[in-house]
C-alpha cells in the first residue's frame, strides 16, 4: 500500500455542488490542502473528517507543500488537494502532479463543476448555439491581454480577470470587434449565498462592476448568445439566490445520502477501538510473581458497588436480641 494524492475539483463554491467522488475523497483524506479564499469553508467542514489535518494552501510555500507530499509517501497517507471549480481549468496542477508521481504516490484528478457551467445554469442559458456562436473560448488572468485576438472570432468569450482591470478589458473587447451593445454576464462567487450575477453590455460593463464593487477575480461572459429572446429572457440586475446552500441540499436524494454514508464510514474507521487480544492463561507461580511486581490494582466499578452495598448493610442499625428469662424453681 502506498500514499495517495487526489486533486479534487470542489465545484463552483456550494458544498452540495461537489461530485460524489470528490466528497468521498475528502471524507477519506488524512490531509486536506485548500485555500479558504477560493474554496468555501463549508465545503471542507461538511465533508472532511474531524481528525483530518487541514492545511491552508495560501499560507505555505511550494517547498512546504512538497513536504506534505513526501510525508504522505512515507506514512502512506491519503491527501486531497482541493481546487475551486475544475482542476483541469486554471488549476495549475501539472507541476504538483509530476512531483507526486516522482515520489511514488498514487495520483488522480477528480473533475469538478466549472464556475462557467454554474453561471450558465444560474441564468438558464446555454453558452453555445449553432445559429449564433458554436464555440466557447476560455481565457484566464495569464492570457487576458490576448482578449482582443480572441474577440475577433465572434465566439462566446469567457474571461476570468480582476474586476479592477475592467476598463482595459472593455477597450480590448471593442478593439476585437464586439459592439457596445454586446451582452455581458458578470458573475462573482457563483452558487454561494453572497453570489453576484448581473446582466449588462460591453458599453455598461465598467459601470456595472463599480456599482457592485467587484474588484477581485470575476467571471465575464461575453457574446450574442446571451441576448434575450422571445422564448426566455434573462432577468435584469442581480439574480436573487437562496441565502444558504443547505436549503438546496435539504431536498436530499439517494446520491446525497450516499455522501453522508461515506463520511460516517470514514469517521467510524478512525474511531473504532483497537481489538482486545486475549492472553493465554499463565502458570500460577508466574502469575503470583507478576502480581507481586505490579502496583495494587484499583477495584473495578462493579466490585466497588457490591462492597459499598455490603458496608451499608452492615452499618444498618439492628434491634438488640431479647434476653431470655430464667426462672428458678423452688425446691
Amino acid at each position: 500500500m502506498t500514499g495517495r494524492v487526489s486533486f479534487v475539483g470542489a465545484g463552483p463554491g456550494a458544498a452540495d455542488l461537489i461530485t460524489l467522488r470528490g466528497a468521498k475523497r475528502i471524507a477519506e483524506a488524512d490531509v486536506v490542502l485548500w485555500s479558504p479564499a477560493v474554496v468555501e469553508v463549508e465545503c471542507v467542514r461538511d465533508h472532511a473528517r474531524p481528525d483530518a489535518r487541514l492545511v491552508d494552501f495560501s499560507r505555505v510555500n511550494a517547498e512546504e507543500v512538497a513536504d506534505v507530499y513526501r510525508h504522505a509517501s512515507a506514512a502512506k497517507l491519503a491527501v486531497v488537494r482541493l481546487h475551486a471549480g475544475d482542476p483541469t481549468l486554471w488549476g495549475g496542477v501539472r507541476e504538483q502532479h509530476e512531483l507526486c508521481r516522482k515520489l511514488g504516490l498514487d495520483v488522480e484528478i477528480v473533475p469538478g463543476v466549472s464556475p462557467v457551467s454554474a453561471v450558465g445554469a444560474s441564468i438558464g442559458r446555454e453558452l453555445t448555439a449553432s445559429d449564433v456562436a458554436s464555440s466557447l473560448v476560455l481565457t484566464g488572468p495569464e492570457t487576458a491581454e490576448h482578449v482582443e485576438e480572441f474577440a475577433a472570432h465572434g465566439s462566446t468569450l469567457v474571461v476570468q480577470a480582476s474586476g479592477s482591470r475592467t476598463g482595459q478589458l472593455v477597450e480590448k473587447l471593442l478593439a476585437g470587434g464586439y459592439s457596445d451593445e454586446t451582452p455581458v454576464v458578470v458573475a462573482y462567487k457563483v452558487s454561494l449565498p453572497d453570489e453576484t450575477i448581473a446582466h449588462t453590455t460591453v458599453g455598461g460593463l465598467e459601470a456595472c462592476v463599480k456599482e457592485h464593487k467587484l474588484y477581485r477575480t470575476t467571471l465575464f461572459l461575453i457574446g450574442d448568445v446571451l441576448k434575450p429572446n422571445a422564448a426566455r429572457a434573462p432577468r435584469d440586475g442581480v439574480v436573487a439566490r437562496p441565502r444558504k446552500w443547505a436549503r438546496r441540499a435539504s431536498a436530499s436524494d439517494a446520491a446525497w445520502s450516499a455522501v453522508h454514508d461515506w463520511q460516517e464510514a470514514a469517521r467510524a474507521r478512525r474511531a473504532a477501538p483497537k481489538p482486545v487480544v486475549e492472553e493465554e492463561p499463565q502458570p500460577m507461580l508466574e502469575l503470583v510473581t507478576d502480581l507481586a511486581d505490579e502496583p495494587e490494582a484499583k477495584p473495578v466499578v462493579a466490585a466497588a458497588k457490591r462492597k459499598s452495598a455490603a458496608v451499608r448493610a452492615d452499618s444498618t442499625a439492628r434491634k438488640p436480641a431479647r434476653a431470655k428469662k430464667t426462672t428458678k424453681r423452688a425446691n
